[in-house]
């Protein structure tokens, strides 16, 4: 349930189209639905503007579309399913369908995928995905998916790492024109310095695992952009596309 969905029972109440029952029965599932393994949290969207998401790995398929279930009967917004494999996608969509939700949008990287059901729209900030390089594709597919999911209309430029910086250099206007710019990079992570002096509008760099022995799985690339020379830059986890696209969502009206 989030702001407008709260506010529309309650003038149904006071209009006498929604009776105080049928309102105290639909309020009675916040601000949480416990399902034994998990406590559902639906009142998310309304304490933050963001749905809750369901991150997939450590969880069965079965959990997955129990929450996923819950989530769907009890609030009315996007609904996401992070991290997902095959057979986790596969709970979650039987299990939408068979609550009358038509099939979700899956966005898969080729490691992972995201589902969405009941995607978002009309957030008109225009964002920029960029990666370093083409094995940063499944970090930015995530990030990609929950923008679109939330509403956004996100676009991608790939393969523009620093070891070839006139391919950034030829997006400069499409970076600039950005109300905000998601980098995405691995190695050494100097593309988010570069596009962030490029820029004026907000920054948020991800940090992936890409890389040889000396990127320690990312944390070179973490270290580079917390250091960064151009200044405000916003550095979420490693791999963390989702989070940065919640970043962006916190940062855009």
């Amino acid at each position: 349930m989030d702001a407008s969905t709260l506010r529309a029972l309650v003038d149904q109440v006071a209009a006498g189209e929604c009776t105080p029952d049928d309102a105290v029965r639909r309020l009675r599932r916040l601000p949480y639905a416990d399902i034994g393994f998990a406590r559902v949290d639906l009142q998310r969207d309304l304490r933050v503007g963001l749905p809750e998401a369901v991150y997939g790995p450590g969880k069965t398929p079965e959990h997955c579309a129990a929450v996923v279930s819950e989530l769907l009967s009890g609030t009315d917004g996007p609904v996401l399913l992070t991290r997902a494999t095959e057979e986790q996608v596969k709970a979650a969509s039987a299990a939408a369908a068979a609550l009358g939700v038509g099939p979700g949008s899956v966005s898969d990287s080729g490691t992972f995928a995201t589902l969405a059901f009941r995607p978002g729209s009309g957030r008109t900030g225009a964002v920029v995905v960029v990666t370093a390089g083409t094995a940063d594709l499944p970090v930015a597919t995530e990030c990609t998916a929950v923008l679109a999911a939330l509403g956004f209309d996100p676009a991608l430029l790939t393969d523009c790492g620093v070891a070839g910086l006139h391919r950034i250099l030829s997006e400069v206007d499409t970076i600039a024109m950005a109300d905000a710019v998601v980098v995405i990079a691995g190695m050494e992570g100097a593309l988010a310095s570069v596009v962030g002096g490029l820029t004026p509008a907000p920054v948020v760099a991800v940090p992936t695992s890409t890389g040889y022995g000396a990127s320690l799985e990312g944390v070179t690339a973490l270290l580079t952009m917390l250091s960064a020379c151009s200044s405000g830059l916003t550095v979420v986890g490693i791999d963390n596309g989702y989070g940065a696209a919640c970043a962006i969502a916190r940062l855009l009206p």
